[in-house]
C-alpha cells in the first residue's frame, strides 16, 4: 500500500503556552490545570438533542451510551434509517468528532433533516452527529482527559468518545459497509489555540501554521478512491470555493491530487474514518473562517459532500446489474431522477444558524496565571 509521509512546511517557535513548561510534556497535573481552563460556551441539550427527538418522527433515534466525564450531561446518540436492510448498502456519516468543529455537528443534522429521506429507499443510513459532545459545549479539539478523539480510533486509543463509538459501530455486525464520510473543519483557531496547545502538551518546540483556505478532503492513502473523492470536489465546489495547494503544490505538506484532495495514512493515525471497512471513506475539512464562508454556507458544504458521495455511489455501483427502484432494473439517471422527486424530511428551519461558533480572535493567548 501507499505510504504518505507527511512534512509541515510551515513551523512556527512554540511560544509559553498558559499551561505547563515550554519543551517539557504534560503530566497528570497540567492536564488538570488545563481541564480547569476549560467551560461550557454552548448548550449540547438545545443546538444537538433538540434536534435528535424532532427527527424521530422519519428515523430510529438510538442511544448508544455517554461519556464519563458526565454520564447525565452528555448522552450518546446516532440517528439510524427504518427499515434496515441487510441486502442495502450501508452507509455511516460522523461529526463532531472534534467537537469544536461546528459544521461537522450542525452539516449532519441538516443532512438527516433534508436529504436523508432522499436516499433511504436505496442505503441503510447510519449518522453520528455528535461524537464529542463535551468538546461540542466547550468549543474544544480534546477531551476532557486533553486527548485528541481523532487519533484514537485504534485498539490501544484512551479516548471515551472513540471506544464508545467503535464498540457501537461493531455492534451493528455490518459485514460490508460501502461508505463511511467523516464531517470536519479546518479553522483559523487551529493555530492561535490547538496546534500550540498540542505543542505545550507534547513538549514541542515547533508547531505547524498552515491553514488552507478553503475546502479540501483528507483520503485514506490505503484507499483512497480517488474518482469518488473528485465527485465531491465538484459537488461542493457549487457551495464553496475549494483549497488551492501552496506553491509546493501541497496541503498540510500532503500532495494535492486531484484538486481538494489530500491523503493520509487513516489506519495508523487513529482517524475515524478508518473506523469501518467502508469502500469508501473520507474526512471532509470546511474552512469556516473564510470572508466568503458563514455557518449556514459550512453546513451546506458538508451536506453537499455526502450528496455528491451517494449521488456517485449510485451511479457507480447501485445500477451495476442491480434492481434498485421498485424492484426493476433501471439506469443510474433513472435512478437519479427517482431520488431528485422522494421527498425531503420535513422540520428543517429556513431561519438562519444561530449556533454558537467561536470567533479566531477569542484564542488571542492569554497571560499565563
Amino acid at each position: 500500500s501507499q505510504v504518505i509521509v507527511v512534512s509541515f512546511v510551515q513551523r512556527m517557535p512554540a511560544l509559553e503556552y498558559p499551561v505547563g513548561v515550554l519543551g517539557q510534556p504534560w503530566g497528570a497535573d497540567e492536564r488538570n490545570a488545563w481541564l480547569a481552563r476549560q467551560s461550557v460556551k454552548r448548550s449540547y441539550s438545545t443546538e444537538v438533542l433538540q434536534k435528535l427527538e424532532a427527527l424521530k418522527e422519519h428515523f430510529d433515534v438510538q442511544s448508544y451510551g455517554s461519556l464519563p466525564h458526565d454520564a447525565e450531561r452528555y448522552p450518546l446518540f446516532a440517528v439510524k434509517s427504518r427499515n434496515w436492510d441487510p441486502n442495502k448498502p450501508c452507509v455511516l456519516v460522523t461529526g463532531g468528532v472534534h467537537g469544536y468543529e461546528t459544521s461537522g455537528v450542525q452539516g449532519a443534522l441538516l443532512f438527516l433533516q433534508t436529504e436523508a429521506k432522499k436516499y433511504c429507499e436505496n442505503f441503510n443510513f447510519l449518522v453520528a452527529p455528535c461524537v464529542s459532545p463535551w468538546g461540542y459545549e466547550t468549543i474544544q479539539r480534546w477531551n476532557p482527559e486533553a486527548v485528541d478523539p481523532n487519533r484514537s480510533f485504534r485498539t490501544d486509543g484512551t479516548a471515551q468518545e472513540a471506544i464508545a463509538l467503535m464498540k457501537f459501530i461493531e455492534s451493528m455486525k455490518v459485514d460490508q459497509w460501502m461508505c463511511h464520510i467523516d464531517l470536519h473543519e479546518t479553522t483559523d483557531s487551529d493555530k492561535l489555540e490547538f496546534r500550540p496547545a498540542r505543542a505545550a502538551r507534547d513538549g514541542q518546540l515547533t508547531y505547524d501554521d498552515h491553514i488552507p483556505d478553503g475546502f479540501y478532503l483528507v483520503a485514506n492513502s490505503e484507499n483512497p478512491q480517488l474518482e469518488w473523492q473528485s465527485a465531491m470536489i465538484q459537488k461542493v465546489s457549487q457551495v464553496t470555493h475549494i483549497a488551492p495547494g501552496d506553491d509546493k503544490g501541497q496541503i498540510l505538506g500532503a500532495p494535492v491530487e486531484p484538486e481538494g484532495v489530500i491523503s493520509f495514512p487513516a489506519k495508523s493515525l487513529g482517524l475515524c474514518m478508518s473506523l469501518t471497512n467502508a469502500k469508501y471513506a473520507t474526512t471532509t475539512e470546511v474552512y469556516p473562517d473564510s470572508p466568503n464562508a458563514n455557518d449556514d454556507l459550512c453546513n451546506s458544504a458538508q451536506v453537499a459532500t455526502v450528496v455528491g458521495a451517494l449521488d456517485y455511489i449510485v451511479q457507480q455501483e447501485l445500477t451495476k446489474g442491480a434492481d434498485v427502484v421498485d424492484g426493476k432494473r433501471t439506469s443510474a439517471a433513472k435512478v437519479m431522477k427517482s431520488i431528485k422527486k422522494r421527498p425531503a424530511s420535513s422540520g428543517v428551519s429556513k431561519k438562519p444558524s444561530t449556533v454558537l461558533r467561536r470567533p479566531a480572535a477569542a484564542y488571542k493567548r492569554p497571560a499565563k496565571a
